[in-house]
């Protein structure tokens, strides 16, 4: 398979390979494998499955941590065929085996509890119903059935009952992860998914209490939070964000304002981190249109009293960076554990990385999933 450099400088004060404690996560290293949404649950029913845990288990390491694929929480919560769910005793049944293949690697792993609201179809939907979201407001944009991507169907906003109705899902999900046998859960408030649709004022037009001025459209994202801190405690707990995303058609009228409040209200919790999606300039990636004055981790950092996990498209070198000056305590890498399962030892080592493969991101079978060869496996072959 063809390889792409690392650029496996040898640090002499590397910090990737200091311990470091995420709430009551003690873990050996700084590398944290991202969240990857990869939709090869068995269907229907989306049941996670052995492929999964072969997966899951191939990129595990003796203490470092996994977060999760993002993981439905409502039956109204999907937006991709043959992504997982957790609001079912099959799918519960289905990740304890993917958390018994981490744990028996020596690694842990966080289930990220997930609701797409907007971002889906009606053919996703219980019996063909419209997707939900806080507002009707018209977007573009793509969800995944059997017919492959397809525009979204436009949604209809959520009723108070319906809001608090999604709000015990988000417990109950917490409750099967932690059945299922995971080390703790992060909330998904990012990428322009529903907890991400009631923050920002492009897509919340509510005059409610979910809605109009800051304090009311983060109400969604604390009472969510405080049912998965109910069931495992703050330390378990992680929180995503991405201040400066537009994918979705988001945007906020003031981001800095809105983050910097979402920020200041996680340090009432004690929370085991809060997980921050970089501006994609910062990372040497095409410029996005639309970016107006990014909103780093370092910026976050000033804010937020707890760990600080960055992500987007790091290299290991940029990693090193935003450790030793202190915006981040660790580093969530995506496609490079796509591509790479032993992405831990590679970077220790200075080792080449395997190319990664666009086509076979999102679907499929073992293709660019289970097959991508360790290092040493490929040097003996």
């Amino acid at each position: 398979m063809q390889t792409q450099s690392s650029n496996g400088a040898d640090f002499h004060n590397s910090k990737l390979f200091t311990p470091v404690k995420l709430g009551a996560i003690a873990l050996d290293h700084r590398i944290i494998m991202a969240p990857l949404t990869r939709l090869r649950t068995d269907m229907p029913g989306n049941i996670p499955n052995d492929m999964m845990a072969q997966y899951y288990g191939q990129r595990a390491t003796k203490g470092g941590l996994i977060i999760s694929e993002a993981t439905v929480v409502s039956t109204n919560g999907h937006g991709y065929l043959g992504a997982p769910g957790i609001h079912t005793r099959a799918q519960m049944e289905g990740w304890k085996t993917i958390t018994s293949a981490v744990h028996a690697k020596g690694g842990k792993i966080f289930s990220q509890l997930w609701h797409v609201g907007r971002q889906s179809h009606s053919d996703l939907q219980p019996d063909g119903g419209l997707p939900v979201g806080p507002s009707e407001v018209f977007h573009e944009n793509f969800a995944i059935t059997a017919n492959g991507w397809v525009p979204v169907t436009q949604n209809r906003a959520l009723t108070i009952s319906e809001i608090h109705a999604i709000i015990k899902d988000f417990r109950k999900g917490a409750e099967h992860a932690k059945e299922a046998g995971f080390d703790g859960v992060e909330l998904h408030a990012a990428n322009s998914y529903l907890i991400d649709q009631f923050l920002q004022d492009i897509s919340n037009k509510r005059t409610d209490h979910y809605g109009g001025p800051i304090e009311n459209r983060v109400r969604f994202l604390l009472e969510a939070l405080e049912g998965l801190v109910a069931v495992w405690g703050a330390d378990r707990v992680g929180v995503r964000i991405t201040p400066n995303g537009t994918w979705g058609n988001m945007g906020d009228s003031n981001p800095a304002a809105l983050f910097g409040h979402v920020a200041e209200r996680l340090n009432e919790y004690g929370l085991a981190y809060l997980h921050v999606v970089e501006p994609r300039i910062l990372n040497n990636i095409e410029k996005e249109e639309a970016y107006v004055e990014p909103i780093a981790a370092g910026q976050l950092h000033r804010i937020f009293k707890g760990p600080i996990l960055s992500a987007g498209g790091y290299t290991r070198e940029d990693a090193e960076k935003i450790l030793q000056k202190g915006d981040a305590a660790a580093v969530a890498f995506g496609r490079f554990f796509v591509s790479n399962p032993d992405l831990v030892e590679r970077f220790r080592n200075g080792y080449p990385l395997n190319a990664y493969n666009r086509a076979t991101f999102y679907g499929g079978n073992e293709e660019g999933y289970i097959d991508y060869p360790f290092y040493q496996s490929a040097v003996n072959a």
